[in-house]
């Protein structure tokens, strides 16, 4: 683990986060969730470049941090119409 990067409290549960802001079904709540899950997914990502991760999880990191963004722009465009 690189001293730049301390562990993140919630980059563990990186998935949970990430799933509550998929299907998070209140509107008011999505953005938080979106901004809560990314940060973790990221803080996630750097954490294991620095150590030892597996292909699966390197790959789904990169899928969630996609879905993610794609939900955000998403959303911003729906609240926009």
């Amino acid at each position: 683990m690189n001293a730049a990067f301390p562990p993140c409290p919630n980059c563990t549960d990186w998935r949970t986060l990430y799933r509550a802001a998929i299907l998070e079904t209140d509107k008011s709540v999505v953005p938080q969730r979106v901004s809560e899950a990314e940060e973790a997914v990221i803080a996630r990502g750097r954490e294991i470049f620095y150590g030892n991760a597996t292909p699966e999880e390197e790959d789904a990191l990169e899928d969630a941090l996609y879905a993610l963004r794609a939900f955000k722009t998403a959303w911003h465009h729906t609240e926009a119409a």
